[in-house]
């Protein structure tokens, strides 16, 4: 992609709205939280510690709505903390230039760094960075820095407090996540009526794992319904498969395929009932058509051999996922089960250890932390030597819309710059033409907070109109900035903009020159599961074996990341290296194929204590063996070979194992891995 049409996508997309769904409830609590921090500062201690403890709150609400799985208290008391720290660091050495560059540049440096421990961090983190540079300049004196750091804590506690005490739809974000992948499974079974090999993303799985970690006090909270569902959804998904696959399942044509399809059907509908019901907390529905459809008695008579073991398979699941759903009274042998999150506490290290996992050449993440520290401390520089004062708009622009990256850097950058236009604009006009005092002011900075949380998730460009305009109107609380014009602020921001713009072309973390890497840990990945599956067909440990359990997450987040790199870099303006879109799409089917295929197996491994088969440890072992050399081979750009599983696919053409799936499952999973080498060599040969 040329740089122009990189530049003109990024743009695009950073200038979007988007229509999602509103939480005025929400952004009214954290109104109210900052209401209420700034009523109380300004008449107790005055504008300057108001606007402090403000920022304080402001950001704290703001983590709030971090995606996040942790209880919303603790994520605005991690913030208001970590604020007041670096608020009081800059507020000690703002006096000293050189002091404060280089607390600029560590601090900086850091916030980059703890993008390691996911976005959540990442944004707090570039938030208190931003917010200290505006902090800082307002009138104060070292031996009242504590003071202020205290209030902006105390902003940070405010709103923990209202999160507890005005709970909005408390384990939402959980219950959503739960539904969304019962839905997911639902649409799913929808699809295979009419295309019996449909893809399936994994996503809303992953998704509504990581919300069932908690913490030993959400362990001791958390409804009851919330628990085992998950866990049916993801044995749901290879019966599914099975029933509907016609190399393993039911013919294309005929009776088969037609009560296929409605059990299908059925399977959907129930599985929407329970996703409605957790969703909403409320008794499972379940539709009397799809009830009558899974109970018919003549399905055994239909269904013969692997489908009629799958159809009675997915009616005990089913059965489990409705009795899950039901609202009741958790017990302490389920809080026991869950999966446990680590506390702030004992995050902490684990935190710095995936940090210092970061401090290497290659690193995204090393690289993204150097690029916005020097562009930092460069915005920061520029716009004290500009004769245009209150020069913290360019490096707080910067450190704002910086990324690891490009796709998100440029689209911030433009949004934000759009965003700054119109919302100092229109504040500016107001704070000169109406001259408004210090309670105005306050109000008028309340209500854009309030717009600002209402429409944080529409887009960036939208909620960046308002975090400008109250950046103004709390400035023009204490006094400050009066003097400056709209053309200065927006020249400033553009400033921060182009800067952050800049580095990453001086300074790039392309992903393109990296996705044959992505590519070969997916292979690998998904070879080790096809491995630990067929294995357990040589020694039966029945159908939820833990190290099934293990390969299968760990081929999800190989996919997952294999597609966010694809993703990254179809908006590089990087040329392809080896490895063109064409082949990019070719290659993702044939490991998807290859997965699929392994999920099958899965959907059909023999119970615990059945007759092993000697046959498939051969296949096992040859599975892993080209699957490790073949994603040694992607990563050297080399064509791959698979000897290892073809002599074992070739030998049972004339002897096939006492089991037909082991035979089939050999030969289609040959099939994906030759694409695979297809899509690699004519990739090569083109570029």
């Amino acid at each position: 992609m040329s740089w122009f049409r990189a530049l003109k996508e990024t743009a695009r997309s950073g200038l979007t709205v988007e229509r999602r769904r509103l939480e005025p409830a929400v952004a009214a609590r954290g109104a109210l939280g900052l209401a209420l921090v700034v009523g109380v500062s300004l008449a107790l201690f005055g504008p300057a510690v108001a606007a402090s403890s403000a920022f304080g709150a402001f950001q704290a609400a703001v983590a709030t709505f971090q995606r996040s799985w942790r209880p919303r208290p603790t994520l605005a008391l991690a913030s208001g903390g970590s604020l007041a720290v670096s608020t009081f660091l800059g507020y000690v050495t703002g006096a000293h230039d050189a002091l404060f560059l280089a607390l600029l540049l560590c601090w900086t440096f850091l916030s980059g760094l703890a993008w390691a421990a996911g976005p959540t961090a990442g944004i707090i983190a570039s938030s208190n960075v931003a917010i200290m540079l505006v902090t800082v300049t307002l009138p104060t004196s070292v031996a009242t820095a504590a003071g202020h750091a205290v209030m902006i804590f105390a902003g940070g506690v405010v709103q923990a407090a209202l999160v507890v005490l005005l709970p909005v739809r408390r384990w939402g974000a959980q219950r959503d996540a739960l539904a969304d992948a019962l839905a997911a499974e639902a649409d799913y079974a929808r699809r295979l009526r009419h295309d019996p090999v449909a893809p399936f993303d994994p996503v809303p799985l992953m998704t509504a794992r990581s919300a069932a970690a908690v913490t030993p006090r959400q362990a001791r909270t958390r409804p009851a319904e919330l628990h085992g569902a998950r866990g049916l959804a993801e044995r749901i998904r290879p019966v599914l498969a099975s029933l509907a696959d016609p190399a393993v399942g039911v013919p294309t044509e005929g009776a088969q395929r037609d009560r296929a399809r409605e059990l299908l059907g059925a399977a959907a509908d129930v599985l929407d009932a329970a996703a409605h019901a957790i969703r909403h907390g409320e008794p499972v529905v379940l539709p009397p058509a799809a009830l009558a459809a899974l109970r018919t008695p003549d399905t055994g008579a239909i269904l013969k051999g692997p489908p009629r073991r799958a159809a009675s398979r997915l009616a005990a699941l089913l059965g489990d996922v409705v009795e899950t759903a039901e609202p009741r009274t958790e017990t302490s042998t389920e809080a026991a089960g869950a999966r446990s999150r680590p506390t702030l506490l004992r995050l902490a290290p684990l935190v710095l250890a995936a940090m210092r996992a970061e401090l290497r050449p290659d690193s995204p993440i090393l690289r993204h932390a150097v690029r916005v520290s020097a562009v930092t401390a460069a915005g920061y520089l520029l716009g004290t030597w500009l004769p245009f004062g209150h020069g913290y708009w360019a490096p707080m622009a910067s450190v704002m819309v910086m990324r690891p990256d490009f796709s998100q850097t440029y689209a911030r950058s433009v949004a934000r710059f759009g965003g700054t236009l119109v919302g100092v604009a229109l504040a500016t006009a107001v704070v000169q033409s109406a001259h408004p005092g210090t309670y105005p002011s306050a109000v008028l900075a309340v209500v854009c907070a309030f717009c600002m949380y209402l429409l944080m998730r529409t887009g960036y460009a939208a909620a960046q109109t308002f975090v400008s305009a109250y950046v103004v109107f709390l400035l023009g609380m204490v006094g400050e900035g009066l003097t400056q014009t709209v053309r200065e602020r927006v020249l400033l921001t553009l400033l921060g903009g182009l800067l952050a713009m800049l580095s990453y072309a001086v300074y790039p973390a392309w992903e393109t020159p990296r996705l044959r890497g992505r590519l070969a840990d997916w292979l690998a990945a998904v070879g080790a599961y096809a491995a630990v599956v067929t294995a357990r067909y040589a020694h039966p440990a029945g159908p939820a074996s833990p190290d099934v359990r293990e390969a299968l997450l760990k081929t999800r987040e190989a996919r997952v990341a294999w597609r966010e790199a694809v993703e990254r870099a179809t908006h590089e303006p990087v040329r392809h290296r080896g490895l063109s879109h064409a082949a990019v799409e070719q290659a993702e089917h044939a490991l998807a194929e290859f997965g699929r295929v392994a999920m099958l197996m899965e959907a059909h491994l023999p119970e615990h204590g059945a007759p092993p088969l000697p046959e498939a440890a051969t296949l096992a072992e040859s599975l892993r063996r080209s699957t490790e050399r073949g994603a040694k081979e992607v990563r050297e750009r080399r064509e791959p070979h698979w000897d290892d599983l073809r002599e074992t696919a070739t030998a049972w053409s004339a002897e096939p194992p006492d089991h037909f799936l082991l035979h089939k499952g050999a030969t289609l999973l040959l099939e994906s891995l030759e694409e695979l080498t297809t899509a690699l060599t004519g990739s090569r040969r083109s570029g």
